[in-house]
This record gives C-alpha cells, structure tokens and sequence, in this order.
C-alpha cells in the first residue's frame, strides 16, 4: 500500500487575492484557508457542518469551509471574515456587533458574521424573522442571540445610510 499523499493543485481567489498551492486530496476548505493561506478568522468548530463557525462565502453563497474539500473550491471566490472590511476599517456589521453587543466569547462571531452579510447583501431590510432565519445555522453558546438580532438590524440601518469618504 502506497502511504503518499496525492497532491492537487488548488486555485481560489480569497478576499479579492489569487491564491495557488499544491495540497493533499483530502484538505478541508477549513483547513486550507487557515493553515495554507493563513486566514484564521475562520473558525474550527464542530467539523460536522452544523455550528457554522467555519461559514464563508463561496462564490457569494453561505457555506460551511468544514463540509468541503480545498479541491472543491477550485477555480472559486471566497470571502472570509478577513475580506468584509477594508484595511483600516470594520464593515458595518463589525461595527453594529461590537456596538450592540453582539458577541462575547466570539468563537461563532466569523461565521455569524458572514451569513449576516449575505442576508443584508440580498435583504437590506430583514425583519426580526429574517434574521433569525439567516442566522439560524450558527450557534452561538453565550449571547441568546438578542444581541446577534439587535446587530444585524443596526447594520442594516447604516448600510442603508450614504457613504461619506
């Protein structure tokens, strides 16, 4: 029995950056992000893709990085928690969490995080339903989510408010 590994190549683009590399067939998308690219925003959570700690966005859609394989994600675009503000600046929603309370440990924050832009990016004005809904694949063991909702309507509020530069 042959014990090398197969490695495959991978390409993705990960918050606006090209990436490459050569990895093992069996690399969680989890995996790659954190330890080949070395984006740990994304969280290890239960490695069975029911916590949601591990979500990013794939291709614009909310997915669990501990479901998939580095190999899957080839020819992708993903978007971590790392890519939803810009250098020197939080995203709103980083601003609305932090405002409002939204997190405490922070453990399920990355992943709460992204499902939220992804509601608020196809929903701009969620109701309270809404954002349950959308959130209701992260668990959060602290917060009781009140905090989580009351966020997500405060970012939803300031997206909607002009830009200044």
């Amino acid at each position: 029995m042959n014990n090398v590994a197969q490695l495959l190549h991978v390409r993705v683009r990960i918050n606006d950056a090209v990436y490459e590399r050569s990895v093992e067939a069996r690399k969680l998308l989890v995996d790659f992000i954190r330890d080949e690219i070395g984006l740990t925003g994304t969280h290890i959570g239960c490695e069975h893709g029911v916590c949601g700690a591990c979500t990013v966005l794939l291709n614009g859609e909310p997915s669990q990085s501990c479901l998939l394989l580095a190999v899957q994600a080839d020819g992708m675009e993903i978007v971590t928690v790392e890519g939803l503000g810009r250098e020197g600046s939080l995203h709103p929603l980083q601003e609305a969490f932090t405002a409002a309370h939204g997190l405490q440990c922070g453990f399920c924050t990355p992943g709460m995080l992204m499902s939220a832009a992804y509601l608020l990016k196809n929903n701009p004005a969620p109701s309270e339903t809404d954002i349950r809904l959308a959130i209701s694949g992260n668990i959060c063991r602290c917060t009781g989510y009140v905090n989580v909702v009351k966020a997500v309507r405060l970012a939803a509020q300031a997206l909607k408010q002009p830009q200044t530069q």
